[in-house]
């Protein structure tokens, strides 16, 4: 089994307690909002941003403590693509509908913009290169894909969307299926293209 360089350990206990980090303060947040520990927590998992983080803080945990059993080259790729998504659609879409301050505003700044660059760092630092192929970016969107009937399926028990773009009751649904259908396939070009640099940071063989 190859083996997993302590520095690259401690880097992935550096991106967990970050991301660890930046969803406790959300989650303190939340709670002074809602007053309950379930109604945080239940609002918190509305959102894309939480879910997201949520796994990377598990995976780069698991990392941490068990190396290279768990550095697998698809999931820290899969990891990278959704960190990022979460960076690139908060920056262009949502970063001028929001006015936080405080520790929402840290926590904020935590999720969407330190944890992206974090993560897209230890790949490009650590993950095992030449190890993908095209066929990781379909198995990359099946979170993607499953959070937009979760997110439909919560708002219409809760009456709130967690993001405007897919927001049926203002927009209507084919807006909604537009921004969705956007957001995907951008998502699936960004994962390819993530292939193609790990095929070409991929070491190569020595020559005869």
């Amino acid at each position: 089994m190859m083996r997993w360089p302590a520095t690259a350990r401690l880097a992935a206990m550096l991106v967990a307690l970050v991301a660890l980090s930046g969803l406790w303060i959300q989650f303190t947040v939340s709670l002074a909002k809602t007053g309950s520990p379930q109604a945080a927590l239940w609002t918190m998992a509305g959102f894309f941003t939480i879910i997201g983080n949520s796994i990377a803080a598990l995976l780069f945990l698991a990392v941490a403590l068990r190396g290279a059993s768990a550095a697998r080259p698809g999931a820290l790729g899969g990891i990278t693509l959704i960190t990022g998504l979460i960076g690139v659609v908060y920056t262009l879409m949502l970063r001028r509908t929001e006015h936080l301050v405080g520790a929402g505003q840290l926590a904020n700044a935590l999720l969407h913009y330190v944890m992206p660059l974090l993560v897209a760092a230890y790949w490009l630092a650590f993950a095992p290169k030449g190890k993908l192929n095209r066929m990781h970016p379909l198995v990359w969107m099946i979170i993607p894909l499953a959070y937009f009937p979760y997110a439909l399926v919560r708002a219409t028990s809760d009456g709130r969307y967690a993001y405007p773009f897919i927001d049926v009751t203002s927009l209507g649904w084919p807006h909604v299926i537009v921004n969705a259908l956007v957001i995907a396939v951008a998502y699936l070009l960004a994962g390819l293209l993530l292939v193609w640099l790990d095929r070409m940071m991929a070491p190569r063989p020595p020559s005869a």
